[in-house]
């Protein structure tokens, strides 16, 4: 996680390593190796679904900027909410990069124009979650469990394992699922097959090389005839490690020029692109970005939005160049847990908001489009001071479970949702 002195005091308190460790509620062992032996394969051949966790609530309004709402800059004596914040519109110094005639991306995420303009990139603009509370915890954990219109369900599951729960694996690998991260994320508590991985390029059996096959030879005596949940997953575990093994991430060069950053998110974005061109048989792919929570000194035009955004934008488009001609082997979403309020606050940030922005990418997206309906930033059209959400995330994840990765059984992955088509995956 990028550590950032800006944010507020609750997500401050919100470390990962905490936050994620409030999957507990799960019980610690459904988070860990004994869930990696309860599915076998046989099912049908699906693209990875790689997931983009922006914690900390991104202010989608300075990373795609809606230029061609006046509301934006103000109208006539009317000063704009953001005097000091708001990007520019095309054309101006610092302005924003043009994308449709009234959206446009943030200068220092121009590398989006790249998959963008190539129709594999689709962005969903006044999107979020239902969940009122603006408290990062709250829409954090609801949006993960899929339970926004149910908050004190206590869900103990994430929408994504109830997904993987409710298909036939894709391959017949030992993996289904990896959390690139040092714990396996609320979204996936409960996930069969799922492990987490915080560099795949190192997930390798511990301990002195030299003494690598005794131990493992004892550890394979100890468990081999155990009963389920143990003895499997003490098998699949070690499968696992000899599957990972066998991939030359040290040797990996990316195709079509592609230049990943040397960030944590560069790095671990092409180790999801190692991943899936090696053909195991993964089926989810998730990273957590974390650091969004910009009370003040935003800085979406040279400070720290600005230095996350170039990050964030060269990394994508690096994993669409890397993957050119191979979109049919993943989708990508990224999404955050709500926007940012629309008016600037007095420390030169934003505070917590509810509409934000999604970005998808891959099998079957429409890209090249700004999808979903604007409601406008006029003071009557704001839900209390906020951007409206106007497409509700699970519309967009409903799309592309059910279209991209080739169907799941939706009223068990979001109880009582209504789906209502968007179009982003067709």
């Amino acid at each position: 996680m990028i550590k950032n002195q800006d944010n507020c005091a609750e997500y401050a308190r919100i470390s990962r390593r905490r936050f994620l460790g409030a999957s507990a509620a799960a019980g610690a062992a459904s988070l860990a190796m004994p869930q990696m032996a309860f599915s076998k394969g046989g099912g049908t051949s699906r693209p990875a679904l790689v997931g983009i966790f922006l914690r900390g609530a991104m202010d989608g309004i300075s990373a795609v900027v809606p230029y061609g709402d006046a509301e934006l800059y103000g109208i006539g004596m009317n000063p704009g909410p953001r005097p000091g914040l708001a990007i520019t519109p095309p054309g101006t110094p610092n302005g924003a990069v043009d994308l449709d005639g009234y959206f446009g991306l943030n200068p220092n995420a121009s590398a989006l124009l790249t998959p963008f303009a190539a129709g594999n990139l689709a962005v969903i603009h006044a999107a979020g979650s239902t969940d009122p509370s603006r408290s990062h915890f709250e829409a954090m954990r609801t949006m993960e469990t899929g339970t926004p219109d149910n908050p004190g369900s206590n869900e103990p599951s994430g929408w994504l394992a109830r997904h993987l729960q409710s298909v036939l694996p894709s391959g017949g690998g030992a993996l289904r699922g990896i959390s690139i991260d040092d714990l396996v994320p609320r979204v996936l508590a409960l996930a069969p097959q799922v492990l987490p991985i915080p560099d795949p390029g190192n997930f390798a059996f511990p301990g002195r090389p030299a003494s690598a096959q005794d131990r493992r030879a004892a550890i394979e005596d100890a468990y081999g005839a155990a009963p389920a949940p143990l003895g499997p997953a003490a098998a699949s575990s070690l499968a696992a490690i000899d599957e990972l093994e066998a991939i030359d991430f040290v040797g990996y060069v990316p195709a079509n020029g592609a230049v990943y950053p040397t960030s944590p998110f560069g790095t671990a974005l092409r180790g999801a692109a190692t991943l899936i061109k090696a053909n195991i048989g993964l089926e989810a792919l998730h990273y957590d970005y974390g650091g969004w929570d910009h009370h003040n000194n935003q800085g979406p035009v040279t400070g720290t939005m600005a230095n996350m955004l170039l990050d964030l934008s060269a990394a994508l488009e690096a994993f669409h160049l890397d993957l050119l001609g191979m979109e049919d082997k993943y989708v990508l979403y990224a999404k955050s847990e709500f926007g940012r309020r629309v008016a600037q606050n007095g420390s030169a940030g934003t505070d917590h908001g509810s509409g934000g922005v999604m970005f998808a990418m891959g099998h079957r997206v429409q890209g090249g489009l700004v999808h979903g309906t604007w409601p406008t930033l006029s003071p009557g059209q704001l839900d209390n001071g906020d951007l409206a959400v106007t497409t509700d995330y699970r519309d967009v994840l409903t799309e592309i479970l059910q279209i991209a990765l080739g169907g799941t059984d939706l009223p068990y992955v979001f109880n009582g949702f209504t789906h209502t088509p968007l179009g982003v995956v067709l």
